[in-house]
């Protein structure tokens, strides 16, 4: 007596009706099993670990930027602070042109159309730094370095505390 196996993979019953009646999503049937799904985040919104590496990131730009501003005022607070994460195709060919390491960010001065702006480039920048414990002076520093390019003034002139952890960029 030989025995087959046989599993419909079609939802639909050969009545013409649908399992149980639906069919559930795959979020529902992903983890879900009887009930135990999770009940609520992982991580509180309030939490550190809830924010993510950009987010992170961002927070450390912001902090330094409003260093700055309290030392400059207006000077600082006309110029617009950005993320981006990694520079452009035609920065990273003008650099590798030149020989030069890929850039940690970009100041670009004002004009009648536009404010003044610095983007600070997180991945060469958290390269840069190798460890997270590095990284908030590694940024006060390249926030430093290309806001020092806008006022045309040294790095040292515009925070004193410049380059105080490591100097290697």
């Amino acid at each position: 007596m030989s025995h087959h196996l046989f599993i419909d993979l079609d939802p639909t019953s050969p009545d013409g009706t649908q399992g149980e009646g639906r069919v559930r999503s795959f979020a529902e049937r992903r983890r879900n099993r009887h009930g135990r799904g999770l009940r609520g985040p992982l991580m509180l919104p309030q939490l550190p670990g809830s924010r993510t590496r950009y987010e992170r990131f961002e927070d450390l730009v912001l902090e330094s930027a409003e260093r700055l501003e309290d030392l400059w005022g207006e000077k600082i607070s006309r110029i617009e602070f950005m993320v981006e994460l990694v520079p452009g195709k035609k920065a990273l060919e003008r650099a590798a042109a030149a020989g030069q390491r890929v850039p940690l960010g970009r100041a670009v001065t004002a004009s009648p159309r536009r404010a003044a702006s610095i983007t600070v480039y997180r991945r060469p920048v958290e390269e840069l730094a190798g460890n997270p414990v590095d990284l908030p002076e590694v940024v006060h520093d390249v926030v430093v370095e290309l806001a020092a390019e806008l006022l045309a003034m040294a790095p040292e002139d515009v925070d004193p505390d410049y380059g105080r952890g490591h100097r290697d960029h």
